[in-house]
């Protein structure tokens, strides 16, 4: 396995000045957002795809270095209803376009969550037991049946046409896909080369192990994301893990995102990546640091020190 870094958490740099400060940590992968809700701070896609020599600037940067693209990222929410559905479907498609004229071979996504009907203007996540109120089944088919299904089939397509070869899809709460069964739901019905982006965090915050999710998911981990959270004791114990308050309120949440090492022990990482090593994974780790409880740079210190400590290389 291979140390990456999610690079949005260096958003006021410019790119060459990025790839600087990642190269200083002994990184030589990055993995950059190329749509979706990022403001995408080191790819303007657009441009790159407009430009054959802006390409040819930007992929020297990286060679000059000696550093990759892991996979580009365009997370967002296609099968939302109206004009955000729109624009990132037009993202997404857009990422899978410039994946194949910079030859990688990964992109990283969320699933998207449809309306719970035709007729909503805004996304529905069903999270409650489907037996009452008697609504939820009809909604579910819908989701699944008339929205998700067709459009990643039709998405599936487009990025073969391109040569992108695997789709990760991050597990996410308040996305279709947010657990191993949906990720294989949505495999199953669509094609293999959906996988998952196993972002140990958002399991650990669902109250699931993503250790147990790594055996399920094996030959089906196509990326993994390097982020911890923190269950918070005195607080999950009253209000359990469903907690929608804003990330930024980190001393009332019942759960917050922590640097690795932070929330699980580093024995803890070590079991995950021997697991996953042994279940079949062995690429890239990329370090998502959204520790608002340390500053950005101890917070990368303190992950990549763990990562580097724990990575079944």
């Amino acid at each position: 396995m291979k140390l990456a870094l999610c690079t949005d958490v260096l958003a006021d740099l410019p790119f060459t000045a990025m790839l600087d400060k990642v190269k200083s940590y002994g990184i030589d992968g990055v993995e950059m957002t190329a749509g979706g809700w990022s403001p995408c701070p080191h790819v303007d896609t657009e441009a790159l795809l407009g430009s054959v020599e802006k390409r040819a600037q930007f992929t020297q940067a990286l060679a000059q270095r000696e550093m990759r693209i892991v996979a580009l990222n365009c997370s967002g929410n296609p099968l939302a209803p109206g004009a955000l559905g729109e624009q990132h479907t037009y993202s997404s498609y857009r990422t899978l376009e410039l994946a194949g004229k910079l030859g990688v071979k990964k992109i990283v996504m969320m699933s998207g969550l449809p309306g719970g009907s035709p007729q909503d203007s805004i996304p529905n996540w069903i999270t409650s037991t489907v037996s009452w109120p008697d609504y939820m089944p009809g909604v579910i088919d819908y989701q699944w049946n008339d929205v998700a299904i067709p459009w990643w089939k039709k998405f599936v397509q487009h990025a073969k046409q391109h040569g992108v070869e695997q789709i990760a899809i991050e597990a996410f709460p308040s996305q279709l896909v947010y657990n191993a069964s949906t990720l294989l739901r949505l495999r199953d019905a669509v094609d293999e080369m959906i996988g998952i982006n196993l972002d140990p965090s958002h399991l650990i915050a669902m109250g699931a192990d993503p250790i147990a999710a790594a055996r399920k998911l094996e030959g089906a981990v196509f990326h993994v994301h390097g982020k911890d959270a923190r269950i918070e004791q005195g607080l999950a114990e009253i209000d359990g893990l469903l907690d929608y308050q804003p990330v930024t309120q980190t001393r009332t949440r019942t759960w917050n995102y922590v640097a690795v090492g932070c929330g699980q022990d580093l024995q803890w990482w070590k079991t995950f990546f021997s697991v996953l090593r042994m279940t079949g994974y062995n690429g890239d780790v990329s370090l998502e640091m959204e520790d608002l409880t340390m500053s950005v740079e101890t917070g990368l210190q303190t992950s990549i020190d763990a990562l580097n400590a724990t990575l079944s290389r």
